[in-house]
């Protein structure tokens, strides 16, 4: 199972503001654009970055355990669209640019269970001793909300993974690391967790919790590309300008 799924309705949870010509959608097509990510994850600031975008960063702050459904795909993009609700009632739309707010949430599907960060190690322990030498899907939900044209788009990456059937002391000592506490599903693919996968079936930017092709379907949806969005890092990053 990979892929992604798409959910959109047209309105938002809220109102958005509308652009400065009074206009939804009326958007001067050259207005410089802005990319908030509502995340604190370095992994998904990371993967932007890579990808030759440098989005700011607005931590939403959202309490993640008031959302409660039985199918990860729902619970992954409510609580995005949560986060970028949260940060763009922070935001103005101003006249000389144009602002998207990216909200993204990822949870694993193990075995019938919905999972998200471990509460402390001993969880994160009995997690991986149950994953071993089986596979799960991690969901990641996109909400790609286009502050000043008042538009949205949202969708729900998959990707299954396959875990190493990996020993009792490579648990113990992953754990001790702290770094399965910190991530949805106690694992990593681009940190010490990535000896730990076997194979994956899907985007692995999924698993990151981000998905770079995803997103772009996401901005084509808001009319806009993904190459508005790169960047150039002038020799000694001594600055940043748009490309193109």
């Amino acid at each position: 199972m990979s892929g992604w799924s798409s959910a959109r309705d047209g309105g938002w949870r809220g109102a958005l503001p509308v652009t400065a010509t009074g206009n939804v959608g009326g958007v001067p097509e050259l207005m410089p654009l802005r990319l908030v990510l509502a995340s604190a994850s370095p992994a998904r600031r990371k993967s932007l970055r890579a990808a030759g975008i440098e989005p700011d960063v607005l931590v939403s702050g959202v309490d993640e355990s008031l959302v409660v459904t039985e199918r990860a795909e729902d619970l992954c993009l409510e609580l995005a669209r949560m986060k970028a609700q949260a940060v763009l009632t922070r935001l103005r739309p101003t006249d000389d640019q144009r602002t998207l707010v990216l909200g993204c949430d990822s949870v694993l599907a193990f075995d019938g269970q919905i999972l998200g960060k471990p509460a402390d190690a001993a969880e994160a322990t009995r997690r991986w001793k149950e994953m071993r030498g089986r596979s799960g899907v991690l969901h990641s939900g996109h909400c790609l909300v286009d502050i000043t044209a008042g538009r949205r788009a949202e969708a729900v990456a998959s990707t299954v993974v396959h875990f190493a059937d990996i020993s009792d002391h490579e648990i113990a000592t992953y754990v001790e690391t702290g770094e399965p506490l910190a991530v949805a599903g106690a694992f990593t693919i681009d940190g010490l967790g990535g000896p730990f996968v076997e194979r994956i079936e899907g985007d692995p930017g999924t698993v990151v919790g981000l998905s770079l092709p995803l997103l772009r379907r996401l901005l084509a949806e808001l009319d806009l590309r993904i190459t508005d969005l790169w960047t150039k890092v002038a020799p000694g990053n001594q600055s940043v300008e748009p490309l193109g």
